[in-house]
């Protein structure tokens, strides 16, 4: 049995001082979902203007995965923090629009959007 701590593993990058990227990458389930949600409580702060959240290396987003990104949408929110997925994979995007979150969430087709969307 794998270890569930290698299932997810997210990378955090800036694209400006107060922009942050969470590269997610394998599988957000239920023993991997803390993986993400970690990061979106030390990141989606007032000290950042944005959290990108890129899916693009995700293989499943399970229903633990789709919370974690609802809660970190819904503390964004909160904190005035502008919460953006970059989301193009099947993986990513299915779950996402069966389950209607595709109207909740601001999302991109790709990085290059994300950094045109926030730089300069």
């Amino acid at each position: 049995m794998p270890d569930p701590t290698t299932l997810a593993t997210v990378v955090v990058d800036r694209i400006s001082s107060d922009v942050v990227v969470l590269h997610v990458s394998g599988e957000l389930d239920t023993t991997s979902s803390s993986e993400l949600t970690a990061p979106l409580d030390t990141h989606v702060v007032e000290a950042n203007r944005a959290v990108v959240v890129d899916l693009g290396g995700v293989r499943f987003l399970g229903s633990a995965g789709l919370e974690a990104l609802v809660l970190g949408q819904q503390r964004a929110g909160r904190t005035g923090v502008e919460f953006v997925l970059v989301a193009s994979t099947r993986a990513a995007l299915r779950p996402i629009e069966a389950t209607g979150l595709d109207t909740v969430f601001t999302i991109l087709r790709s990085m290059d959007e994300a950094v045109d969307r926030y730089s300069g």
